[in-house]
């Protein structure tokens, strides 16, 4: 049972990258339950597919599944013009497409640094001015960046994700200034691990996930649910004077001084 009313998103299109899996398809399924038509997109169609369907058959909403690479700013350019021609407007655009993999910086190759830079902080912004051009820059709107918190502290075996979010942070706050005069909100949410997604599943085996438990002020790892429901109180109107903050939800790990025990987990699985 959610918190927010039902209707909180009603007839407002949503464009969500990486919609498809993890904590875009949690994103996804939550605004359409609270009545948002979605666009779902991806690289591939192999899970976009049956996540569209779902939503149109659990929520009643239209759900657009596109497949597209955020790296690609012509692929994204005509992704967004499908949505803004067939379901008629363009409200509010998720970034939450990542790609991450361990690898400790010695050994990490040119191409695997520039590819997580290319997908994050490059993907981020060709979304972002793809939907600006469309619809934001006219009828205004909001962002949400999906960052991460890797780049407050060093942590192994992450440099390229680390540089990639910490660009996602600087997008955020300069086109929060450059287009907030325009009714365009931009705001990030900075998750910390996030138990139940596949990248976790990669990066935190049980015993990393054990020892993580034990440093978080709060005795958890993060879930998906805690990410999707501050995005729906960032996007909704009781947030109306929060723009170009990144919202942590760690648990208070940031806080709490064990950010170097974090990055030794990682070491140990790297």
């Amino acid at each position: 049972m959610s918190i927010f009313r039902d209707d909180l998103f009603r007839d407002q299109v949503v464009l969500i990258t990486g919609g498809g899996t993890g904590i875009g398809r949690g994103i996804a399924m939550a605004l359409a339950a609270h009545g948002a038509d979605t666009a779902i997109l991806s690289r591939t169609a192999e899970h976009l597919d049956p996540t569209a369907t779902e939503i149109r058959n659990s929520t009643g909403r239209r759900s657009l599944a596109l497949v597209a690479d955020v790296r690609q700013p012509e692929q994204v350019e005509a992704a967004v013009g499908r949505v803004v021609e067939e379901l008629g407007r363009l409200d509010i655009v998720i970034n939450a497409a990542a790609g991450n993999f361990l690898c400790p910086s010695a050994d990490l190759s040119p191409n695997g640094f520039g590819t997580v830079l290319d997908i994050d902080a490059k993907g981020t912004w060709n979304v972002s001015r793809a939907a600006y051009h469309a619809w934001l820059r006219d009828h205004g709107g909001r962002i949400l960046n999906i960052s991460a918190t890797l780049h407050y502290g060093g942590t192994p075996g992450q440099v390229h994700v680390a540089a990639a979010k910490a660009a996602v942070d600087a997008l955020t706050r300069t086109l929060a200034v450059e287009w907030g005069p325009q009714g365009i909100r931009v705001n990030a949410i900075a998750p910390g691990p996030i138990s139940d997604t596949e990248g976790a599943r990669r990066l935190f085996p049980d015993t990393i996930a054990d020892r993580l438990k034990r440093i978080i002020p709060v005795r958890r790892l993060g879930r998906i649910e805690d990410v999707v429901n501050l995005t729906l109180f960032l996007l909704s109107d009781a947030a109306a004077n929060i723009n170009g903050e990144i919202v942590v939800t760690d648990g208070g790990l940031c806080l709490s001084g064990n950010l170097n025990l974090f990055a030794e987990a990682l070491r140990s699985k790297s």
